[in-house]
């Protein structure tokens, strides 16, 4: 397929990449900084363009890697007669392009994506689009680059991306909150990094349920009070941590009843 990738970022860099190497042709890259898009172009044997009118008109998918806020101005910017259009985002409804062709649609990859990243990354798809015909293209498409793609309608596309924030953002954060905490008190990070990997390793074996552990999970409160105090000095931390701890108790509880 020729495709018009909107968007410079890393969504629209990894998935430039692996539509190139699936054997479609990048016509054009468009992105507001025109350096930034001429370098992404290059790299994908394509053109640049900084400016709507001249995106070409005669591709097969117009691909929207852009900000959310973005989406809902496109339609300003871009009109297409039957070409598919599919934006990318996971939290906007698929109708934001309801203006923009005849055919539209949303391929949201369920991954947290970078520029660095190798382009052997696993990317599940979620898909959708507004007739029969576009979907069939669209999977098509997404079948290409992924061995996981799934039809998905705006609310459930919108509870996965709001799941998706949970297990990688906000895990994230946490251990963004573990490193400043071993930094402050000279402790090895790094030395925590088989136990991350051994947390999420275990989730293939079990529900995530049923690996719980910890101290407030076996309601160790001489534990739980002996962290508190170690975290006086610390109050984000230790109310992040009061937070959970009551939470994972509590959830205990009611999984019990």
């Amino acid at each position: 397929m020729k495709i018009v990738l909107l968007g410079t970022g890393n969504v629209a860099t990894l998935l430039g990449r692996k539509f190139k190497a699936a054997g479609h042709r990048i016509v054009q890259v468009y992105g507001r900084n025109s350096a930034i898009a001429s370098e992404l172009a290059y790299e994908l044997e394509s053109e640049s363009c900084s400016y709507w009118s001249v995106v070409t008109r005669d591709a097969d998918v117009y691909l929207l890697a852009i900000t959310d806020t973005a989406l809902y101005e496109v339609d300003r910017e871009l009109r297409l007669q039957n070409q598919l259009v599919v934006h990318t985002a996971g939290s906007v409804s698929i109708d934001v392009l309801k203006s923009v062709s005849a055919n539209y649609g949303v391929l949201y990859p369920l991954q947290s994506l970078r520029k660095d990243s190798g382009i052997e990354i696993n990317i599940p798809l979620l898909i959708d689009a507004n007739n029969d015909a576009a979907r069939r293209s669209l999977r098509k498409l997404a079948e290409s680059i992924s061995e996981s793609v799934t039809d998905t309608g705006d609310e459930k596309r919108m509870r996965m991306h709001l799941a998706a924030v949970f297990v990688n953002n906000f895990t994230n954060h946490l251990f963004v909150m573990a490193e400043e905490f071993c930094k402050k008190y000279t402790l090895p990070f790094s030395q925590l990094y088989p136990l991350i990997l051994e947390t999420v390793h275990r989730l293939q074996y079990g529900s995530p349920a049923e690996m719980q552990t910890g101290p407030a999970y076996r309601g160790d409160n001489p534990t739980l009070n002996a962290h508190m105090e170690m975290l006086k000095n610390d109050p984000a931390i230790a109310k992040i941590y009061s937070l959970l701890s009551h939470s994972i108790i509590d959830y205990k509880g009611l999984s019990a009843v």
